[in-house]
């Protein structure tokens, strides 16, 4: 893609990363400061919004995100068939990089909403003597996340690759078909936000019988 920034100058791929990071940074303040109290105002509940609802938010951004990831790869596709680039994976692709930029924040925001959820969770609803453990079970999620994150990439690439057909990760990313693996994220997002509406259910339902 044309990742120019002016003559002579491009913009790093491997930077895109930092616009999730700048996003996260960004945002924290704005939810503190900014969507806490209007919030608050509305729900008259202390927090905003209440933590379960900030980690149903941070799962239900991703799905938007692999949509939009999903659709900017369409595009591509479409705009190097267009131009006669699809065999041509060394050309640059005429198309902006900045149409990457959308789907890092969206996930920078999303990120902000699961991370401030989970720790106000683990940290609250685990007893204080085992807070510790509640912090380490946080930060387990995220690297259980990447491990079957790794084991899914390694098992679409042995299914969808051969001798005879273009695997979703090809090198040549004209022939390759990230689009299918972005709706494949969408739909498995999907599948667990409902999983997440029915806990979040039967852990209020069971707190109420508790009390």
């Amino acid at each position: 893609m044309d990742r120019s920034i002016s003559q002579g100058i491009d913009f790093p791929a491997a930077s895109l990363q930092f616009f999730m990071n700048l996003s996260i940074a960004l945002f924290i303040p704005i939810y503190d400061r900014a969507f806490v109290p209007l919030a608050r105002s509305l729900t008259r509940k202390p927090s905003g919004i209440a933590m379960l609802q900030r980690i149903g938010t941070g799962i239900f951004l991703p799905v938007m995100t692999m949509v939009i990831a999903a659709l900017v790869k369409m595009k591509r596709l479409k705009t190097a068939q267009e131009h006669g680039l699809v065999d041509l994976p060394d050309v640059t692709i005429p198309m902006s990089v900045w149409w990457l930029i959308p789907q890092y924040v969206l996930l920078g925001i999303a990120e902000s909403f699961t991370m401030l959820g989970l720790q106000e969770f683990f940290y609250d609803q685990v007893p204080s003597d085992l807070r510790s453990v509640g912090i380490s079970l946080n930060h387990s999620i995220f690297g259980t996340g990447n491990f079957v994150s790794s084991f899914l990439v390694s098992v679409i690439e042995k299914a969808t690759g051969g001798n005879s057909r273009y695997s979703w990760f090809d090198n040549n990313l004209s022939r390759s078909h990230l689009d299918y693996f972005y709706w494949l994220l969408a739909g498995m997002s999907v599948v667990q936000m409902a999983f997440y509406v029915y806990s979040a259910k039967s852990y209020i339902y069971n707190r109420r019988g508790a009390v």
